[in-house]
């Protein structure tokens, strides 16, 4: 936790520049700010996004930290109802919480229309952290088994972090090292060509060892807006912006057959693909679209400034 004379430095900066509402953008920030909190000259609003809801709740001292921080805050955002959900079970007064989701500028991920690949060349992508909840291995093995009915397929996997070593290994083990490329990082340009190469998002997220949890995936969701429909899992927030046979498919964690079973599913009723990924476009714009998000906001904000 920050010091006491840190929480009076940032109050008297809140005042000075007439501050209305203190927005703490992370659930465990809002730990480290319970100084600041105790004592706020204004209302204070706290934001969870996935992860911040689960990690270290096991630890006492933590756990009993976060019940005061949702007892100091006027309100607290969720990124999904899933998410809402976990933080009523931690604690937090379900009358403070709202849905607040991920805004995706839709201007910066336009909508193509794509066809399936007459000559079974499909394309899969993913961009993430190459960390254990995005569920890396589970799609390399789903993949593997989907070039056993599709041997031109390919698989390309943009993110950086500590599981690259890993994952390479094992895309050598299931022998589709040649058929799988890792990006790295990838900015805005880049990313959108592959995007536009790509013709299926996986993103088979699972809880992590250590309670780690997706709310909604960006990536996915700005996939999905370009019109590429999406195989995951029925994880965190995800059933909330992918309808299951409608914008694409979801299945259960930790089961790579029943993943390769969905992308199977799509590459053999090629008539139907131009179908999901227009679903999974409308889905975004309905749901995430991100001045709609902003207006949800900026009604917390007055709301919390209110009270």
């Amino acid at each position: 936790m920050i010091y006491r004379s840190e929480a009076r430095r940032i109050a008297a900066e809140i005042q000075r520049v007439n501050g209305r509402v203190l927005h703490v953008y992370f659930g465990n920030i809002g730990v480290q700010l319970l100084p600041l909190l105790r004592n706020s000259p204004v209302p204070v609003i706290v934001s969870f996004h996935g992860a911040d809801a689960g990690v270290d709740m096991n630890r006492r001292a933590y756990r009993n930290a976060a019940q005061e921080m949702f007892g100091l805050a006027r309100l607290v955002l969720a990124r999904s109802e899933a998410l809402a959900q976990r933080l009523a079970e931690m604690g937090c007064p379900r009358e403070k919480i709202r849905i607040q989701r991920t805004g995706i500028p839709l201007l910066r991920f336009r909508f193509w229309a794509r066809l399936a690949p007459e000559d079974g060349a499909w394309r899969f992508f993913q961009a993430c952290r190459l960390i254990p909840k995005k569920g890396l291995q589970n799609a390399l093995r789903a993949f593997a088994r989907f070039t056993e009915t599709y041997p031109l397929a390919t698989f390309t996997i943009a993110g950086e972090g500590p599981l690259l070593a890993e994952l390479t290994a094992l895309a050598l083990e299931l022998g589709v090292a040649e058929r799988v490329r890792f990006t790295g990082f990838l900015a805005h340009g880049p990313l959108l060509e592959e995007l536009s190469m790509a013709h299926v998002f996986l993103h088979p997220s699972e809880t992590g060892p250590d309670g780690n949890q997706e709310g909604v995936p960006n990536s996915m969701l700005e996939a999905m807006s370009t019109g590429l429909p999406v195989v995951a899992t029925r994880h965190g927030g995800i059933p909330e912006a992918v309808d299951d046979g409608v914008s694409g498919f979801l299945v259960a964690e930790h089961d790579p057959e029943a993943l390769a079973q969905a992308m199977l599913k799509i590459a053999k009723a090629p008539a139907r693909y131009p179908a999901l990924g227009a679903a999974a476009a409308k889905a975004v714009a309905e749901r995430f679209e991100q001045g709609k998000q902003t207006e949800v906001l900026e009604r917390c904000y007055a709301e919390a400034a209110e009270m």
